[in-house]
């Protein structure tokens, strides 16, 4: 149950980050204002589950799982503005699930 909250909390704070990213795209201030608030939005909701997660979870182990945000807005950033990924970050992101995947298993 711990690891879908922490996977949560990861999609949520992926969201956020797209959502700053498009609002650094927006030319007009209404929609620049209204990316940005639902970031906040978004990392609210998640900081609030990441409490719940803390709760239970050692911090030691819960917040290197985090790390899956940086596999998540690289994908999700070459798909939605079709962003190159190269073969280090490839490999980088390779490791970090590798990583995250090792972490997982004491959750």
């Amino acid at each position: 149950m711990m690891w879908l909250l922490i996977v949560l909390v990861s999609l949520l704070s992926c969201a956020a980050q797209l959502c700053q990213k498009q609002a650094a795209h927006s030319h007009q201030r209404r929609l620049l204002l209204r990316w940005l608030a639902l970031s906040v939005l978004l990392l609210g909701i998640g900081m609030l589950i990441w409490l719940v997660v803390l709760q239970r979870v050692p911090v030691s182990v819960a917040y290197p799982m985090l790390s899956i945000n940086f596999v998540l807005v690289a994908l999700a950033a070459r798909i939605i503005w079709r962003e190159r990924l190269n073969a280090v970050q490839l490999f980088g992101t390779l490791l970090i699930v590798a990583g995250v995947a090792l972490m997982g298993v004491h959750v």
